[in-house]
């Protein structure tokens, strides 16, 4: 069993505001504390299967070029998705099964590039717009019970577990490994740096607030109880953890390194992208109307985010 990350941003940001603001409110924090982040997603080779967790952003996504005000930043592109998955050796026609944690288009931007592969979805997620047109989902129901303290569970195969985690959308999910007697813990946006893991804060993301709590105190749980090497996709330390087979010690935080953030010379296509989901604002799509003078109440039509999580590109 091999687990690789597939890496296609860097230099990305978020501030602790976003991160740790769910249920205390982000006004509770620093705008000017930015954690590292980054995009990637994740690859499990069986030695029978080659299995994706998530595909990345839809091609041709721009870059955000955010200020001094932006909440998040995903990164600078170091490739495409798809080059990225080669880089490591494997062609998409190799790829038989996509665990898909949710519907967010930097988690399933490429589905659409594995018409070969089986597309493992939670089933309360099959009505989202980024799934539409998709021939090969296979609904997942979680009916092999629990998987230690996580109620619902599906079984993929030998040692690899798709989760049940509701809260940052209806349908999110959560991969487990198992591998040398550790536990590899690949998830799409349960937190989205280490540091909130640690801290036992929510994002300021979700859509059941309720929900995402049970999450997050279930993952803690279970990473006290079990060895776990933690592996996100907004932040470094997700694949940091995995090169390392670093288990998490929630009582010994791995020590912060912050951001380095350089606002100058930040250029602009007149295009707004939402930092959660990707989607891209054109005004070329909109009868010419900018972004700036949209309504303040105007939300990201595909996942329902403020215009404050959108930044230029």
């Amino acid at each position: 069993m091999i687990i690789k990350a597939v890496k296609f941003r860097k230099d990305g940001f978020y501030t602790q505001p976003f991160v740790f603001g769910g249920e205390e409110g982000p006004d509770k924090f620093d705008i000017n504390i930015r954690y590292r982040g980054s995009l990637q997603n994740y690859l499990i080779d069986t030695g029978d299967e080659v299995i994706l967790v998530d595909t990345g952003l839809p091609a041709g996504t721009p870059e955000e070029r955010p200020d001094a005000k932006s909440l998040a930043f995903t990164g600078k592109d170091i490739c495409g998705y798809i080059e990225a998955l080669k880089k490591l050796g494997y062609e998409p026609e190799q790829v038989t099964k996509i665990l898909l944690t949710h519907k967010h288009a930097d988690h399933s931007g490429e589905l659409k590039s594995f018409p070969g592969a089986k597309i493992f979805v939670n089933a309360d997620e099959l009505s989202a717009d980024e799934l539409k047109g998709l021939n090969n989902i296979v609904p997942v129901s979680f009916t092999d019970g629990a998987y230690h303290n996580f109620p619902e569970s599906q079984k993929i195969c030998e040692g690899v577990y798709y989760i049940k985690a509701k809260g940052h959308t209806n349908g999110n999910s959560i991969v487990i490994v198992e591998k040398d007697g550790l536990y590899y813990m690949l998830h799409g946006d349960i937190t989205y740096v280490d540091e909130a893991l640690y801290e036992n804060k929510l994002s300021v993301v979700f859509e059941d607030p309720a929900a995402a709590r049970v999450t997050l105190d279930r993952v803690r749980e279970f990473v006290r109880e079990n060895p776990t090497v933690y592996c996100g996709t907004h932040t470094p330390q997700g694949y940091e953890n995995l090169e390392s087979d670093r288990v998490i010690d929630l009582d010994r935080p791995v020590e912060t390194v912050l951001a380095e953030v350089d606002f100058s010379a930040q250029g602009s296509s007149g295009k707004y992208v939402c930092s959660i989901c990707g989607y891209v604002y054109d005004p070329a799509e909109h009868g010419g109307v900018a972004f700036e003078d949209l309504p303040d109440d105007w939300k990201c039509p595909r996942c329902k985010q403020p215009k404050s999580k959108f930044n230029k590109a």
